[in-house]
């Protein structure tokens, strides 16, 4: 019997620990944020509404704040670059769902955004294995923000200031999805070499993606 299944605990001692480092934190805050969107999003009435649309936007901004403080301070760490795509997905992902289940939002949409998102997440996962780097292209980041801003209107629902936030939001929406389709179609497109002929294809991804902008995904 060797020494790790003699001292199974030795082995774990010996890894380096993990910083915690503000951006990570922020993160972590995101993910904690979810539970409560979803309580505040059962409570009836214009402060529900409020408070939902509130906690998502708070949400939305750490997901800028904590990837804008990576970079600033020079935090950046495996354990971020994990969390921080899985934290925007489970966070857009869970309101989404909310909105479709109240019939607040068209299931269609919803589909659309959730299966890119686990469509690109896949390949982007695959690509890594080939040891290829897909850089974010600058599409993929205003994907991001008329995402969040639709889905902040969604959840507000009420008129503000003579506005119909559930309109408003709706047509956001639409338009996330339409760029979130066109992201997706270019990441693929950029992707094909390596699908098609692995031994052939990475340098080509890494070189069209390198004209893009980088941030998240």
């Amino acid at each position: 019997m060797d020494d790790f299944h003699l001292h199974p605990m030795r082995k774990f001692a010996t890894l380096p620990s993990m910083r915690w480092t503000l951006s990570n934190r922020l993160t972590l805050a995101r993910v904690a944020l979810i539970p409560l969107l979803m309580l505040a999003f059962l409570l009836p009435g214009i402060i529900g509404h409020a408070l939902a649309a509130t906690i998502f936007a708070l949400a939305s901004f750490t997901d800028w704040l904590d990837g804008y403080l990576a970079r600033k301070r020079n935090e950046v760490t495996p354990f971020g670059r994990f969390l921080d795509p899985v934290a925007d997905k489970l966070l857009v992902a869970t309101a989404l769902v909310l909105l479709v289940s109240s019939d607040r939002c068209p299931a269609l949409l919803a589909v659309v955004i959730i299966g890119r998102e686990i469509t690109i997440g896949a390949l982007r996962e695959w690509l890594a294995t080939r040891d290829t780097i897909v850089h974010v292209s600058l599409l993929a980041k205003w994907k991001t923000a008329v995402q969040m801003m639709a889905i902040t209107a969604l959840l507000l629902h009420d008129e503000v200031f003579g506005l119909n936030m559930h309109d408003a939001g709706t047509a956001l929406l639409w338009l996330a999805a339409a760029i979130t389709l066109w992201s997706a179609y270019e990441y693929l497109r950029d992707a094909w070499p390596e699908l098609i002929h692995p031994e052939e294809g990475s340098a080509e991804v890494v070189r069209l993606h390198e004209r893009s902008t980088k941030g998240g995904e």
